[in-house]
């Protein structure tokens, strides 16, 4: 079943995105990356893959969040995993109600919120027509707790989390839709906001459990599970080394 499969990663060029679309083709998945800016290194990642191609686009973008999708269907013929990777965010302290202006949330919503919408109505056609459809959508650990990179940012991942829930309610049995929730991950997300990233690291691997930081590969073996389990929907798998406990 797995080499005939099709799976659509959004924002894949490069960390979580390009780690799920490496542990998906390890499996004989066909993949399908895309980004929005980052065309070089979409396009050498798909040579790097077995069989994939690259397709650009904005999800925010309703044209694109189309296009996207009628290329991946162009390309392969068929489509049975999605992965709406693709995420924005600002660094903007909790506590800074002001610089969290309506730009802010506007921008972060077109991406987190709408453009998961976008690209999930685009393809629920062509996953309806899969035996072993799947959608998984990459959210937060700041969906569920007060803390994350802005307010703009958790709130449109706490939304996530509920599209998820509302999606998999309607869209089975035929599709099954679930999210991961990463905390902190060693990726280039924190470019440019250094301090940040170096204060989180050590607060991580000094006070949970597993004592380190994430990678996108363990983000990814998450993906992948949720990808294929036959009797998994609805559910929000947090993926953080054990940071929720604490």
């Amino acid at each position: 079943m797995s080499e005939s499969r099709v799976a659509l990663v959004t924002g894949s060029s490069s960390g979580i995105g390009a780690a799920v679309a490496r542990r998906l083709a390890a499996d004989g998945i066909r993949v399908v990356i895309n980004s929005t800016r980052s065309a070089s290194a979409g396009k050498e990642l798909a040579a790097e893959l077995s069989d994939a191609v690259y397709v650009q686009g904005d999800v925010a973008d309703t044209a694109d969040a189309g296009r996207i999708v009628a290329e991946t269907i162009e390309a392969y013929g068929r489509l049975d995993i999605l992965v709406n990777n693709a995420g924005t965010t600002r660094f903007i302290p909790l506590e800074d109600l002001e610089a969290a202006d309506a730009a802010a949330w506007r921008e972060i919503f077109d991406v987190n919120v709408f453009g998961v919408w976008q690209l999930t109505t685009a393809a629920v056609p062509y996953l309806k027509q899969s035996q072993s459809a799947a959608i998984v959508n990459v959210s937060s650990v700041s969906a569920t707790r007060a803390l994350g990179s802005s307010v703009p940012y958790a709130v449109s991942k706490a939304a996530l989390n509920h599209m998820t829930r509302l999606l998999a309610s309607q869209l089975g049995p035929r599709i099954r839709v679930n999210a991961v929730a990463p905390g902190l991950i060693d990726t280039s997300w924190y470019d440019g906001a250094e301090e940040v990233w170096e204060n989180s690291r050590e607060w991580i691997t000094a006070n949970t459990p597993l004592h380190r930081v994430g990678s996108p590969a363990d983000v990814a073996e998450a993906v992948y599970y949720l990808a294929n389990a036959a009797y998994t929907t609805g559910d929000v798998l947090t993926v953080d080394g054990g940071r929720h406990i604490v």
